[in-house]
């Protein structure tokens, strides 16, 4: 099998050139691209657990709380301790985590409007239908 033939191969080297490129934009923001996952998560549902964050960004628990730290010392996020289990936290967005939504999901945007660019708008919406059916994600 040669490498063009291979789906992981071209899922994984497609990934890499991804991150990488959404990295270099949000860099501007002083961010980087292991905290897109929580931000987009969040913007998505805030008030959800540290638990429930760390499965919907698919990292262990133990790097979510480094990535939250991290956020939290940039002032993005905060988390709220529940009354009745003290090892539980609710993670919410600041004004600032929420007033950088429009400006890094357009940074994103561009940045994969950049990789679909040699597509044809069918042929985008077959790949983006495709990848969703590989994935068993609805559609």
């Amino acid at each position: 099998m040669k490498q063009y033939e291979s789906l992981g191969y071209l899922v994984s080297h497609l990934n890499i050139d991804l991150q990488n490129a959404l990295d270099q934009k949000l860099k501007r923001y002083q961010l980087d691209i292991k905290l897109w996952p929580v931000l987009f998560a969040l913007w998505q549902e805030e008030g959800i657990t540290q638990t429930e964050l760390s499965k919907r960004c698919d990292v262990a628990h133990y790097t979510m709380t480094r990535l939250l730290d991290q956020l939290q010392v940039q002032g993005l996020v905060t988390r709220h301790q529940e009354a009745d289990n003290r090892r539980a936290f609710h993670i919410f967005l600041t004004d600032a985590g929420k007033a950088l939504e429009q400006d890094l999901v357009i940074e994103a945007e561009r940045v994969n409007a950049n990789f679909l660019d040699n597509l044809s708008g069918d042929e985008r919406l077959a790949l983006m239908a495709l990848l969703n059916k590989i994935n068993r994600f609805p559609e």
